[in-house]
């Protein structure tokens, strides 16, 4: 299978074969809130109520979630600063049916992370028009700051301006985000961990949460000198730590980009083969930021092509097997169910 097949560079979901692996769920009465998963409609990649719901009967107390924002349902016509308000009206329209039970005790977007440009001049009213449309639920921006040479060459749509969370335009709207209690989802590469550092610094009062583990890469040259890939993200997150202001989000190890390769194999991975593989990293990550500054994510359904949702959350429990009853509270559900004022 091509490394980085699908639209954008997902792996594409094959059911079948992640059905050929099923496990029961550990630690089921431990309450989760998943802070990172997608609802779409898109050709070939429907995941909507009812496939998320299917990935929720997996046995583990998911609690609540929360929707970040994906590029989906933007409004046709309008205002184009107002156009992605349209996926908010989307997210909270899908928690409202949610929340008439009919789909399961979990409150599927509770919480809800849109898009903004924040370098635009009248982003504040945007940053308004989300927060009606969300029915109380409205929590934060993602704007994407993603830029590497390399990765300009194989995804060319998902990369940003270069420096954007540096530029000024983009400060002046970042500025915009603690007056309404908003806060920021970070989506960099590991490389760019200094220039998240440095916004941290300069908007103490942000909360800023880093989406992935901070964006590991591990694609073409680096892929041979992952030794060294390790080294420069430790030392990066190391020092992004020191901001307390900044949380970080344990997931989105599926992707290709990070180089994973489970998705290759035969058989889909078990919750074992998963936390063997990931240990390494999520130890450090909350050796560095504590487990009140982690939250562990989903990010489905774009990291459903390599495991399935309810083997997930048994590796991350697996991996957390050393923690008190305390801090496997906190990173289960705790940290998200605070940081997103759920």
């Amino acid at each position: 299978m091509n490394d980085h097949a699908g639209p954008k560079g997902r792996i594409p979901v094959r059911q079948p074969w992640l059905d050929l692996v099923t496990e029961e769920a550990l630690l089921p009465d431990v309450p989760i809130i998943d802070p990172h998963h997608h609802l779409w409609d898109r050709p070939r990649a429907r995941y909507l109520l009812d496939e998320f719901r299917a990935d929720l009967a997996c046995g583990h107390r998911i609690e609540a979630t929360v929707h970040v924002e994906a590029g989906t349902m933007h409004r046709a016509t309008g205002p184009a600063q107002l156009r992605p308000v349209g996926e908010t009206e989307f997210a909270a329209g899908m928690a409202a049916i949610s929340d008439t039970g009919l789909y399961g005790p979990t409150r599927i977007c509770a919480g809800i992370v849109g898009f903004a440009d924040l370098r635009l001049a009248n982003v504040a009213e945007t940053l308004d028009a989300h927060i009606q449309a969300a029915g109380g639920r409205f929590r934060g921006i993602r704007q994407s700051a993603l830029h590497d040479a390399e990765m300009l060459a194989l995804m060319p749509a998902s990369q940003a301006q270069r420096g954007l969370l540096a530029d000024t335009a983009f400060r002046a709207g970042f500025a915009c985000l603690a007056p309404r209690r908003l806060s920021f989802d970070s989506w960099t590469y590991a490389d760019q961990l200094n220039e998240v550092a440095d916004l941290a610094g300069a908007f103490p009062d942000t909360t800023i949460i880093v989406n992935h583990l901070g964006g590991i890469l591990a694609v073409e040259s680096r892929r041979s000198r992952l030794p060294e890939v390790r080294q420069a993200w430790e030392a990066a997150i190391t020092r992004l730590a020191v901001h307390n202001n900044v949380v970080l989000k344990l997931g989105g190890l599926g992707m290709w980009m990070t180089g994973s390769r489970f998705h290759m194999s035969a058989f889909p991975p078990s919750s074992s083969s998963l936390a063997e593989s990931w240990r390494p990293w999520i130890e450090t990550a909350i050796e560095v930021f504590g487990p009140g500054r982690c939250m562990f994510e989903s990010n489905f359904p774009v990291d459903k092509g390599s495991f399935a949702y309810g083997v997930f959350w048994n590796a991350c429990k697996r991996m957390l097997q050393a923690a008190s009853e305390d801090e496997v509270v906190l990173m289960l559900g705790g940290t998200a169910r605070r940081i997103y004022r759920l």
